[in-house]
């Protein structure tokens, strides 16, 4: 026993040697990039420019939905303001959809001990490439399900002719205890797929109770995706305390309602991606993107969903000019289209810049609103991620220290991309209130706090910068 104990010291000292070569290989900035990536830092949480173009973007131009005037207007304004910094720019064309939100109504017709002559309104709103109802409107039962597997057991003799409301709750819990992006992506497949599973049975509509964190009887929209086997029946979205009473009046009996939607999908529009770029000095090949989507719903005014994103990313390329810096890679800013019914901008510039793919050096986008800074999270390699760690220590004096590897892509637009293996990142931010105004009436300026839009600005400029400028490439 005495030996063995003598021994520990020499193999506590033995473990340490062998950690020390792995200390070694930490990444170090050198001392003009820990400069440089300081003084975008400080110069980002100083300037007003990022809200002042997300300002024009939401009360200026307003709601920007793909084939619409708006969306038209902010590609020729973000083109603009580019130029206007020196950045070459390019309009890469693509042909987008055109959907157009018609009149959408509701109200419930029948249902237990209800007053003579009354009816109650429901809020509702048309998911995004809805069909529609008759101008005036259809009137049907409603079947409330609470999962696909309680709408197969009632089977096609309980569905069909009648309107299916999938009662599926958003987990807020989840959410407020930092995963609302999960329990986004749960209570959201029933918006993409309830439709078409109705359908297989026969419904004359589906309706889905809003998916967002909060209650304020506001409708959310977000795309419906139609399966090529099924009718495409009219598909919309109510308030989450709607859905509460319809469920509560079904369980008493009968319930019917009168629903009007009527939306129209017009023939495609064409439409771009602006792309501007601050050309590299040493490797202009070589592409840092930074991007937001520009495109929006048409409910509220697109600030947080992703004016924000937009803005960010015009804050990086107006940062880099103003404090004159000069960077080795080119550093690229790309405004999406068509990210929220359909992703044909992210799709398009995948394809058409495949032939240069090796030279995508990395692909930054945000797309979840613009709270309180917190970090970065990375779709990559453990070693490229490693050599962005540095920026961890740079950012966690405003509180952005995270670092995150992800297992999956990050972001809509950017997953062509890294599906064909670019390196991915996004800011990470508070998400806990996003899916509150998220795709809803509610998305407006006033949720945007300037000081986390900086923040954010901060985050993107910095990663953008280090990638731009270190000595290797990020591996892949």
């Amino acid at each position: 026993m005495k030996k063995t104990t003598a021994l520990l010291p020499l193999l506590f000292l033995s473990l340490r040697a062998s950690a020390q070569p792995a200390a070694d290989k930490t990444v170090r900035y050198s001392p003009p990039l820990t400069e440089e990536l300081t003084r975008l830092r400080e110069a980002a949480l100083a300037s007003d420019y990022g809200y002042r173009r997300l300002a024009h973007l939401s009360h200026n131009i307003g709601p920007r939905l793909s084939g619409s005037p708006q969306a038209a207007k902010a590609v020729e304004y973000v083109a603009a303001e580019m130029r206007a910094l020196g950045a070459e720019v390019s309009l890469e064309r693509l042909m987008v959809p055109h959907w157009v939100r018609g009149a959408e109504t509701a109200e419930l017709v029948e249902y237990a001990g209800q007053a003579a002559g009354s009816t109650q309104k429901i809020l509702v709103t048309a998911l995004g490439g809805s069909a529609a109802t008759q101008a005036d409107g259809l009137t049907a039962e409603v079947a409330v399900v609470c999962s696909m597997d309680e709408l197969r057991k009632l089977g096609k003799g309980k569905i069909q002719g009648k309107i299916v409301l999938f009662d599926v709750k958003f987990d807020k819990s989840m959410a407020e205890a930092g995963y609302s992006g999960d329990a986004y992506h749960q209570a959201v497949f029933y918006r993409a797929a309830g439709a078409s599973a109705a359908a297989r049975l026969g419904a004359a509509a589906s309706l889905v109770r809003s998916v967002g964190s909060a209650d304020f009887r506001l409708p959310h929209t977000g795309a419906v995706n139609y399966s090529s086997e099924t009718a495409r029946i009219p598909a919309g979205a109510v308030a989450a305390e709607d859905a509460e009473m319809i469920s509560d009046l079904a369980s008493q009996g009968p319930v019917k309602m009168r629903l009007v939607l009527t939306p129209q999908t017009l023939p495609d529009v064409a439409s771009a991606n602006v792309v501007a770029d601050l050309r590299g000095t040493e490797h202009p090949e070589q592409i840092v993107l930074v991007s937001g989507h520009l495109d929006s719903w048409d409910l509220g005014t697109g600030s947080i969903d992703d004016g924000a994103g937009v803005a960010m990313a015009m804050q990086t390329l107006q940062l880099i000019k103003r404090l004159g810096l000069k960077p080795k890679r080119t550093v690229r800013l790309v405004a999406w289209m068509n990210e929220e019914n359909g992703n044909r901008g992210g799709e398009t510039y995948a394809r058409d810049h495949n032939d240069g793919l090796m030279n995508q050096i990395l692909a930054i986008e945000s797309d979840n609103g613009a709270g309180h800074a917190l970090g970065f999270m990375a779709h990559m390699k453990p070693e490229a991620l490693a050599m962005l760690k540095p920026l961890s220590e740079l950012l966690a004096p405003i509180g952005a220290g995270i670092a995150k590897h992800s297992e999956e892509p990050v972001e809509v637009d950017i997953t062509p991309l890294q599906e064909l293996g670019v390196p991915g990142a996004m800011p990470l931010n508070d998400r806990r209130a996003y899916f509150h105004y998220h795709h809803t009436a509610a998305d407006t300026l006033d949720k945007v706090v300037p000081r986390e839009l900086q923040e954010n600005s901060a985050v993107m400029s910095t990663l953008a910068w280090a990638a731009a400028n270190l000595p290797d490439v990020l591996p892949r």
